[in-house]
């Protein structure tokens, strides 16, 4: 069994976000082919029609997440870009790891909040960008703050950002689209058409289409959550060792996880779209708390105690 490289992971990475696209896609023409059936009911122009629409739509969105999805997240999260001269320090611990790591310097960015916490986003390297709260730029040391740094940019490195945002984009567009047609069948999907042909006898088939439909609408969220976690775990384990790698320093990362542990500020901009890209699942509003059971993220203390046993 060879060893895991960086470049063999950088090329598993770029792969699984390919096939990531590949599969949202064929699954929104196999849910528009369902809807077509559901809906459509006899007329052919609608039961062709959808699924086509659905493809298109699958294409225009991986489009957008792929060129748009940075901007976007970074606007949803509140985030704005400053300058060297805005804060030199931040500054001069990214170009120096940015140069460690052979990766360009990426764009920086602030988000206004108390909350602790900080994610990286971006297509590739070339067009990267890295994010932090206020309140975890004032509360960490330069130590600290390297070891967070240093993070983010292996996530970068690694193209993890790439697939990450295909997954926050992708996987909250899926979810939506269940949800609308979940409620669509709840409000009256089976009236009309579909009573009187029931009522015919010839609704056997429709309704077994309807109730795989509506399975296929509930498990899918499940699951691509599920996957979601999986892999989004193992990211982050990397990612830490990795940041290791650069700082030699695995205290400093340790000691920031630590501090981030104790965080119980919310952080007003997170949504459930964009928690999976922090370095630490984020506070959220009506006392959301992403630190679960379903998290994205590895518990903090396993994360401390892996970084720890590398001073060992």
């Amino acid at each position: 069994m060879q060893p895991v490289t960086f470049n063999t992971l950088i090329a598993r990475n770029k792969r699984n976000s390919y096939l990531l696209i590949a599969f949202f896609m064929l699954f929104f023409v196999a849910f528009g082919v369902l809807i077509g059936e559901v809906w459509g009911q006899g007329d052919r122009t609608f039961r062709v029609g959808v699924p086509v629409a659905a493809g298109a739509l699958a294409f225009l969105l991986t489009l957008f997440s792929y060129f748009g999805g940075p901007s976007a997240l970074l606007g949803m999260s509140n985030a704005r870009q400053i300058a060297k001269s805005d804060d030199p320090e931040l500054f001069n611990v990214i170009e120096e790891l940015a140069i460690a790591g052979g990766t360009p310097m990426p764009r920086v960015f602030v988000i206004d909040s108390p909350a602790m916490n900080a994610f990286a986003t971006g297509r590739n390297p070339k067009h990267a960008a890295v994010a932090i709260t206020a309140g975890l730029r004032h509360k960490l040391s330069r130590d600290e703050l390297q070891g967070v740094m240093a993070h983010e940019l292996c996530h970068i490195r690694n193209y993890d950002i790439l697939y990450s945002m295909l997954m926050a984009v992708l996987v909250g567009t899926l979810v939506m689209l269940a949800d609308v047609f979940v409620r669509s069948m709840y409000f009256g999907g089976m009236t009309g058409r579909s009573r009187r042909r029931n009522s015919k006898g010839g609704g056997g088939g429709q309704i077994i289409i309807v109730v795989i439909a509506l399975v296929l609408a509930i498990l899918a969220p499940i699951l691509a959550r599920i996957i979601q976690m999986a892999l989004s775990r193992q990211r982050e384990y990397l990612a830490d060792a990795a940041s290791v790698d650069l700082t030699r320093n695995p205290q400093g990362l340790a000691s920031a996880l630590a501090k981030l542990s104790g965080d119980r500020e919310i952080l007003e901009s997170a949504n459930r779209a964009t928690a999976p890209l922090y370095i630490v699942p984020p506070v959220m509003r009506l006392g959301h708390d992403a630190r679960n059971l379903l998290s994205t993220h590895p518990p903090l203390k396993e994360r401390i105690d892996r970084l720890m046993s590398l001073t060992r």
